[in-house]
């Protein structure tokens, strides 16, 4: 059965998030900061009313950040994303397509990938020119006990 992704880069790194938990895509906003928030907590947007919280992703994910996030030319966006009926923005370097793929080409996280992006990852599906790392929206949103 064929799934459709949208798909978006982090350090030239491509992940893909189901299409049915994205509620929409926006340009980069700038957050209204957070006191005493978690790190990967940029702040939060108005987006047409609605009060969103917008997480870092590459921060969530652990994924080196230090040089790309002293550049200011660098455009991102906000993928808005639905979990449980909570809505949340995730922040992203660079859009890439809308992909349906099969489940002939997903391969599940192996059990020797270590760090913190193990546990946010369903799986990977093979592609011509690497890999799609499929995100869990839901254990990306999840908070520390």
């Amino acid at each position: 059965m064929a799934q459709q992704f949208c798909t978006f880069y982090l350090n030239n790194t491509h992940f893909g998030i189901p299409i049915h938990q994205v509620q929409e895509i926006v340009r980069h906003q700038t957050p209204t900061r957070i006191p005493l928030a978690e790190s990967n907590v940029c702040g939060l947007i108005n987006l047409r009313g609605q009060i969103i919280a917008v997480i870092n992703l590459k921060r969530r994910l652990g994924i080196h950040t230090e040089i790309i996030e002293q550049r200011s030319d660098s455009v991102q966006y906000n993928v808005v994303i639905c979990v449980s009926d909570e809505v949340v923005s995730l922040q992203v370097d660079q859009l890439d397509d809308i992909l349906e793929l099969g489940d002939d080409d997903f391969e599940p996280s192996p059990a020797t990938l270590q760090g913190t992006l193990r546990q946010f990852l369903q799986g990977a599906y093979k592609m011509a020119n690497g890999f799609l790392l499929v995100l869990d929206p839901a254990k990306v949103l999840e908070t520390k006990p």
